[in-house]
């Protein structure tokens, strides 16, 4: 490889096409278009760096978008394969909230410390970080309102990364903690706040044996699907390395 074609591998691609490293092929495009049309020669006859400047570009065209189709394709993949586990979770979590409202009624909201149940939020979070991470209150609502009914969010102003959802009853707050990750890009830590109250079970329940053991088997079969699903995630990211290390030592 020629001394050129080293030089262009070692330089900031992404920060030569003015785009972030995220960018898919398109935007990468079409950052390129915008540059290229600047950069041309013709329009700069007076500038003897241009015709260089407009080779790096070309070639930073060629490598970038190599990569990112590669990567593209296998988070679309992921993206299908996670989207119909999360429809099959909220299908789930609905015929078990109706069989839960038929058989029980009100007792859910109770517990033997008569607190509704509160769970602490953690993200990665730099302090100048205008959108907080990727979240906002409405951001956590519309990813805990489907485990069960949301009472309140309180995201922290002086504390960057942090926040606090209060639920209705404990089985929604147990769903939350066992099944939600957050953004894929910067995930969820999530814990009980006060203790996980105890629920009150009903009285002389029928059927109560056999309901505990699917409640036990669906959620294996949750647990198993967020860990596939957050191993797809580690290999993308994986490769997404291996490529820009490749890349260096070309």
């Amino acid at each position: 490889m020629s001394g050129k074609a080293k030089d262009i591998l070692q330089m900031d691609l992404y920060g030569l096409l003015a785009i972030e490293s995220s960018a898919t092929t398109k935007e990468i495009k079409k950052a390129y278009r915008q540059k290229a049309l600047t950069c041309h020669p013709d329009k700069n006859p007076d500038n003897p760096k241009a015709a260089e400047l407009f080779h790096q570009l070309s070639q930073a065209l060629e490598v970038l978008t190599d990569a990112a189709a590669r990567i593209a394709r296998l988070r679309e993949e992921g993206s299908r394969q996670l989207e119909e586990e999360q429809r099959l979770i909220r299908e789930q979590i609905q015929r078990e909230r109706e069989a839960q409202q038929q058989q029980t009624g009100d007792m859910e909201r109770c517990s033997r410390s008569n607190v509704t149940p509160k769970l602490k939020l953690k993200w990665k979070c730099k302090k100048n970080d205008e959108m907080n991470g990727g979240y906002s209150k409405d951001i956590l609502l519309r990813l805990l309102q489907k485990y069960g009914d949301v009472l309140n969010v309180i995201v922290s102003i002086k504390k960057k990364g942090s926040a606090v959802v209060e639920f209705a009853t404990v089985r929604a707050a147990e769903r939350a903690v066992k099944n939600e990750c957050g953004l894929s890009g910067n995930p969820l830590k999530i814990w009980w706040l006060e203790g996980q109250p105890e629920v009150i079970p009903p009285a002389s329940q029928p059927g109560s044996f056999i309901s505990l053991t699917n409640e036990r088997d669906y959620e294996s079969v949750v647990m198993m699907r967020m860990r596939q699903a957050a191993e797809r995630q580690r290999l993308i990211e994986q490769m997404q390395r291996e490529d820009e290390e490749d890349a260096a030592r070309s």
